[in-house]
């Protein structure tokens, strides 16, 4: 039980920096975070995704180093 409190809570810390970092809504991905835990990655990676195709535009090459 402990163990599954601590990874809901690393997750939510998670997306909580990682939204703030992308200009999400830093504050919705982490209660998300709180109440979805680590099943959530996926749907975020998409959301993340989709806001950087948005900032750079769809004809653009985004190269991360």
């Amino acid at each position: 039980m402990l163990l599954i409190l601590i990874a809901v809570l690393l997750s939510s810390l998670f997306y909580y920096v990682q939204a703030f970092k992308y200009g999400l809504s830093a504050k919705r991905w982490a209660l998300a975070g709180l109440i979805a835990g680590p099943m959530l990655l996926p749907i975020f990676t998409a959301k993340k995704r989709m806001a950087v195709r948005k900032a750079t535009g769809f004809n653009s090459i985004f190269l991360r180093a």
